[in-house]
This record gives C-alpha cells, sequence and structure tokens, in this order.
C-alpha cells in the first residue's frame, strides 16, 4: 500500500523504523509533495464535484498515480499511516490555529509524534514531525522546551502536561502557531474536513501552495508568489503561464485537470486580488 508513495520520494524498498528514516522521509517528502487547496479550489470554482477526501489510504493512492496530496489533513494522515507500516510508534493528535486572539477551538490541523527514537539531543525520544504546516520546519522537532534554529528560522515549542505542546512559529511565517494537545482518530478528522473544504470554509477563497526546502519556503496565495529566508522576494502572477509555471516549480501536479478550469480559477482569484488590494 506504501510502496508507490516510498518510490515517488526516491526510496528503494521500505527503510528501516531509525531516527535517520525520519529525518529522511521528512525531507523528502517536503521536496517532493507540496502542501496545496487545489482540489477544495477547483471544487469552489463548480470544476469537480467535491474537494478530495482526508482518507490517507485515497491518498496514497492519488499520490502515488503522480497528484497531489492536499493540506494538512491529507499530509499527516498519509505520512502517519506510513510510519506505522514501517514500524514507527505513531500517536495522532488535534492541533488548534493560534490566533491573535488565542487558539481557535476547533480541530483545525492534524499532529502525530513519533515515540521511541532517543538520540543524545533528545534522550527521551519524543519527536514532532510535520509535514502539514506548508512553511515551517524542516527537521522535526523534539518535543522538549525550548527554541530551535532551522535554516535561520527560529520556532519555540512549549511542552503542555505529557499529551500536548504549544508552537510557535517563526515571525516570517505565514501563521502564528499551534496548540495541539489530546488525541485524534481519523474518523473526527473526515468529519470535520467539510466545514474546512467547503464554501464558507477557510480553505475555500485562496489558493495556496507552499513548499518547504532547506533555505527557506515559497508560497503562491492567490495570484502572488513569495519566498521567505535565502533569496527573499515577492511578485505578482498575472500571466496565467507564468502562475501555472510557478505552481508546478512548487511540484504542484496538474494531473487530471483541465486547463479551462485552470484559467477559470486564476480569472477569480486575479478578481479577488484586485478586490482586497482597494481594500489596503
Amino acid at each position: 500500500m506504501i510502496d508507490g508513495y516510498l518510490r515517488r520520494l526516491g526510496f528503494e524498498g521500505r527503510p528501516e523504523a531509525t531516527y535517520e528514516t525520519l529525518v529522511e522521509l521528512h525531507h523528502r517528502h517536503l521536496d517532493t509533495l507540496p502542501y496545496d487547496n487545489l482540489s477544495i479550489m477547483l471544487a469552489a470554482v463548480g470544476a469537480t464535484g467535491a474537494p478530495d477526501a482526508v482518507d490517507p489510504v485515497e491518498t496514497l493512492e492519488r499520490v502515488a498515480a503522480g497528484g497531489n496530496a492536499g493540506y494538512c489533513f491529507h499530509h499527516n494522515g498519509l505520512v502517519s499511516l506510513v510510519l506505522e507500516e514501517l514500524g514507527f510508534d505513531v500517536v495522532r493528535r488535534p492541533g488548534q490555529l493560534i490566533e491573535t486572539t488565542g487558539p481557535s477551538g476547533e480541530l483545525d490541523h492534524l499532529a502525530f509524534e513519533v515515540r521511541g527514537l532517543p538520540t543524545a539531543e533528545n534522550p527521551g525520544g519524543r519527536w514532532w514531525p510535520d509535514l502539514g504546516f506548508g512553511d515551517a520546519f524542516r527537521d522535526p522537532l523534539p518535543l522538549v522546551d525550548g527554541h530551535f534554529r532551522q535554516n535561520g528560522f527560529v520556532y519555540r515549542l512549549v511542552r503542555v502536561g505529557d499529551d500536548g505542546w504549544t508552537f510557535h512559529h517563526d515571525p516570517a511565517g505565514s501563521f502564528h502557531g499551534n496548540l495541539i494537545r489530546g488525541l485524534v482518530n481519523l474518523d473526527d478528522v473526515a468529519a470535520r474536513h467539510p466545514a474546512l473544504s467547503t464554501p464558507p470554509g477557510p480553505y475555500t477563497s485562496k489558493l495556496v501552495v507552499q513548499r518547504r526546502d532547506a533555505t527557506g519556503a515559497d508560497t503562491v496565495r492567490s495570484i502572488r508568489y513569495t519566498r521567505i529566508g535565502e533569496g527573499a522576494t515577492s511578485r505578482e502572477l498575472r500571466d496565467f503561464a507564468e502562475w501555472t509555471a510557478a505552481l508546478e516549480s512548487l511540484g504542484l501536479s496538474f494531473v487530471g485537470v483541465e486547463e479551462d478550469a485552470l484559467r477559470e480559477l486564476h480569472k477569480r482569484q486575479a478578481a479577488e486580488y484586485d478586490e482586497w488590494l482597494l481594500t489596503r
């Protein structure tokens, strides 16, 4: 079930359940599969019937066939399942987006921890990989209090009891942070998905595609491209060909997507972007 995914990431066979494998898979996944809400946006403009489901088996099949993963429910659902199949000890946890007024109080992030991988720097052996943030950390974080520097970015983690933690993103990131605490199952995730992925859900207004690489992070939000970290830059993507080229450069797949649907999405995003400019 997981072999097609591993081949897409460039693995030959199934790697052993070690800390080194966890880091390598984390890097390869980030390099190969961007965070995206393309299927949500295509459904929102009427180009498809419904967004991609968050069933990790369906996500595995789609990715193995050359398609996209999706947003955090897809990415972390997929990877947590793969790691379990490889023999890792995985615990899934619910996350809440931290806004200026505090945690959202809603299930809007799927997280997971991996246990039983002690190192000299983290003798407790508990790690937090996360493939679903888009522009956050490159390496899995140890589940201990502290500040963690990666490639010019600084992340802060504060433990909340034995089953939770608060994550504070680097100030250059696209969100403030996340509160992760307790346990969650995939049925809860599937039940929450429609509220996020169908209008007026929070993921249905702007196309967002992000990829974290070794030195920074790239984002296409609506028709604007932004890079943080090394080579920081920003520009508008008003030309359709330039927009699609930028999306493909981040690893987004257009397998099974009609060009007319993409043109309609670009047209609507450009119009909404112009309306936003008038309010600045």
